[in-house]
């Protein structure tokens, strides 16, 4: 039982992990999507965007609600604190993504769109800001007492650090919706988001660097596992896989492809995760509370991976079936139409 007590938080870690960045590439390119149709220049640009997410927006966002019932189920004291320290931005991300549903199926039949176009985009950016200043206040710390129990201000979200990492986030998410459309449209529409993908690029890595900066002030975790020898390999190669992608990025870019944007964007959310996960592990509730002592039981979290572990696949492959059966340009489906 010793081996399992170490074990099993350490895969429902990963796991929760996994259910994240699921989420984040997922649902990142279809919030980035509804930010950009803020900008459409046209009503039937706006169409095409809409159109692109149609079939799979609301696909995308189940893996959110994996994700939080697996925390709730596997770390409930994580869920406990976590959710008590960020009721804030948590209600404002739900009212956006409800936003965003309501919208995107009222928008299909309303005579008169703009204002379902506004909400939509308005959703879309509340519930990407709303994500960002979640992560970066959990990244930053949460003060907890001796049971991990959370006992800071109701309004410890409200600070530069987390605005940082929200509009960096918006801006990640802004760079894949931008690829995502690279390679679902063309023409002058495609042309657009190409540039939009350069602009975008451009500042998530300035935001990124910033964030590197300022984490060893702002946490105490932070800056002594950057400056941990044990972890020096982790943080001169992930900065060098990283410099490479954008390097590559920027190049796709240039030549005009299509399907390598999103793949590179792609891979940076990968090592942007990596280096988090490097950065944290063990703790769920950073500075203090780790993935061991905030687990429940071992036969709660085995009992939980039986039913999991036959649910990924599944949603996995639903998810893959999706985007194969929809891929192509949208543009051309709508002509066929």
């Amino acid at each position: 039982m010793e081996f399992l007590d170490v074990f099993m938080p350490v895969v429902w870690f990963v796991i929760l992990a996994l259910f994240l960045l699921l989420y984040v590439i997922l649902d990142g390119f279809d919030l980035g999507v509804g930010i950009l149709s803020l900008t459409s220049p046209s009503e039937k640009q706006r169409t095409l965007l809409m159109a692109s997410l149609g079939s799979i927006w609301d696909a995308n966002e189940t893996w959110l609600v994996l994700m939080g019932g697996a925390l709730f189920g596997a770390f409930p004291l994580a869920y406990g604190t976590i959710l008590k320290a960020l009721y804030g931005p948590i209600y404002l991300m739900i009212l956006g993504l409800i936003l965003r549903a309501v919208a995107f199926e009222f928008r299909e039949n309303a005579i008169n769109k703009r204002p379902w176009n506004l909400t939509f985009g308005i959703g879309s950016l509340l519930a990407a800001a709303s994500q960002g200043i979640c992560l970066g206040t959990v990244l930053s710390g949460l003060p907890t007492d001796a049971d991990g129990h959370f006992i800071g201000s109701p309004w410890i979200w409200v600070n530069g650090s987390s605005l940082v990492v929200a509009l960096t986030l918006i801006q990640g998410y802004v760079l894949i919706g931008s690829t995502y459309l690279i390679l679902k449209t063309s023409g002058e529409l495609q042309q657009l988001h190409v540039r939009t993908a350069r602009l975008a690029a451009a500042t998530t890595l300035g935001g990124a660097l910033l964030i590197t900066v300022t984490s060893p002030f702002v946490s105490e975790t932070l800056r002594s596992r950057l400056f941990d020898p044990a972890f020096l390999p982790f943080f001169v190669l992930l900065p060098l896989l990283g410099i490479t992608l954008i390097v590559q990025l920027f190049r796709s870019l240039a030549l005009g492809q299509e399907v390598w944007p999103f793949v590179y964007t792609v891979l940076l959310f990968v090592l942007s995760f990596a280096g988090l996960g490097v950065m944290v592990f063990p703790a769920i509730i950073p500075p203090s509370v780790t993935i061991f002592e905030a687990s429940s039981s071992v036969t709660s979290m085995v009992f939980m991976l039986t039913f999991i572990g036959v649910l990924i696949p599944i949603m996995l492959f639903y998810n893959i079936y999706n985007y194969i059966a929809f891929s192509g340009k949208v543009d051309a489906e709508l002509d066929q139409a």
